[in-house]
């Protein structure tokens, strides 16, 4: 499958190297946040390659909900398992659980099927910044710390109407920012189209941390970056 060079497999584990994972996140969901550069201090995982992981190996219900729990640094040795609750988890070697999935429904292993997901699924998440974060922030008045931007995935609920969703597209249909102090906690609600038609619906919630008052000069210094990133990616 497609995602065979963003990860390896060591002694039965999963590994993620920060090459590998800054490669999918520019790769394929399109996000230059520089907290997925190999060189970066607070380098982590990016969340939807592990969900990508996850649902490629498990395959894609109809019912989904996935609990991000903590950052993921590089080259942690993971194990991926369904426990007795039903439930799965990622592990690493200590016992620290970085996602939970619980499911239900219909199931699909087509890997077409899966991929044509995964992959509508994270562009959509890459254009989190700045095409959906930055004007919601203006609107509140808030802003993240300029010199360390950190926005973590909370959960993300899945619903599918069909598993024979050819060519899907994520719609943003609603998006909204509660600050709470220091701390944004943000909700991204899309719809699910395919053939012109709604095939279920992706909700996610973010947290936005360090936040303090808008400056928009140095918001468009973040972006100007962001962009940097983007077309030297492409170079």
């Amino acid at each position: 499958m497609f995602l065979e060079r963003y990860h390896s497999i060591q002694d039965g584990h999963v590994l993620i190297s920060a090459t590998q994972a800054s490669r999918f996140a520019k790769e394929v969901a399109g996000d230059f946040n520089p907290i997925h550069n190999p060189d970066a201090r607070r380098f982590c995982v990016p969340g939807d390659l592990l969900f990508a992981l996850l649902v490629s190996h498990f395959g894609l219900f109809r019912h989904m909900t996935f609990h991000f729990r903590s950052l993921l640094g590089e080259n942690v040795p993971l194990d991926f398992r369904e426990d007795s609750d039903g439930v799965i988890r990622v592990y690493d070697e200590k016992g620290k659980v970085y996602i939970e999935v619980e499911r239900s429904g219909e199931c699909t292993h087509d890997e077409t099927v899966i991929e044509n997901f995964i992959r509508c699924y994270v562009a959509a998440s890459g254009k989190n910044f700045p095409h959906t974060l930055k004007p919601l922030m203006e609107s509140e008045g808030v802003m993240f710390n300029p010199d360390r931007p950190m926005i973590m995935y909370q959960s993300m609920n899945l619903t599918m109407n069909t598993l024979d969703a050819p060519s899907p597209d994520l719609k943003l249909h609603n998006a909204d920012l509660k600050p709470e102090g220091k701390r944004g906690n943000v909700s991204l609600d899309y719809r699910l189209i395919s053939d012109g038609r709604t095939a279920g619906e992706v909700s996610k919630k973010l947290v936005v941390s360090g936040l303090r008052e808008y400056d928009s000069e140095a918001m468009d210094a973040v972006v100007e970056e962001f962009y940097r990133l983007k077309n030297k990616s492409w170079d």
